[in-house]
C-alpha cells in the first residue's frame, strides 16, 4: 500500500507565501519523478510543476519565478515553496508521484488527496 498526504494549504492574501508538502508512505522501493498539479473550480486540472529524482524541475510559465519545487529523497517527501502568490493561484493542489512498490518490477502514478490553496485579493 503506498500513500501521498499533501499538507499547507490555507487561506493567504494576495502577495503572501505558503509552504505544500507530499509526503510518500508505505511498501515504496524507489520514487521516480513527482509533481504538483493543480485544479481551479470549473477548470482542467493544469501541471504546476515537477521534479526528478536527480533534481532536475520543470515549472508552468504562470508560476515561474513565484514558485520554487523540492524534494527530500531520503524522507520521501516533496515541497512547493509558494511565494507572491495571486487570487488566480486559488485551486486544490494535489501531488503526483511515480512510484515503484517494494517486490515489484514496474512503476506507476499514485495521486494524493489535494490540499486548498485560497489566495484573497
Amino acid at each position: 500500500q503506498v500513500q501521498l498526504v499533501e499538507s499547507g494549504g490555507d487561506l493567504v492574501q494576495a502577495g503572501g507565501s505558503l509552504r505544500l508538502s507530499c509526503a510518500a508512505s508505505g511498501s515504496i522501493f524507489s520514487i521516480n519523478v513527482m509533481g504538483w498539479y493543480r485544479q481551479a473550480p470549473g477548470q482542467q486540472r493544469e501541471l504546476v510543476a515537477t521534479i526528478t529524482r536527480g533534481g532536475s524541475t520543470n515549472y508552468a510559465d504562470s508560476v515561474k519565478g513565484r514558485f520554487t519545487i523540492s524534494r527530500d529523497n531520503v524522507k520521501n517527501t516533496m515541497y512547493l515553496q509558494m511565494n507572491n502568490l495571486k487570487p488566480e493561484d486559488t485551486a486544490i493542489y494535489s501531488c503526483n508521484a511515480n512510484i515503484r512498490r517494494a517486490y515489484t518490477t514496474y512503476a506507476r502514478d499514485y495521486w494524493g488527496q489535494g490540499t486548498q490553496v485560497t489566495v484573497s485579493s
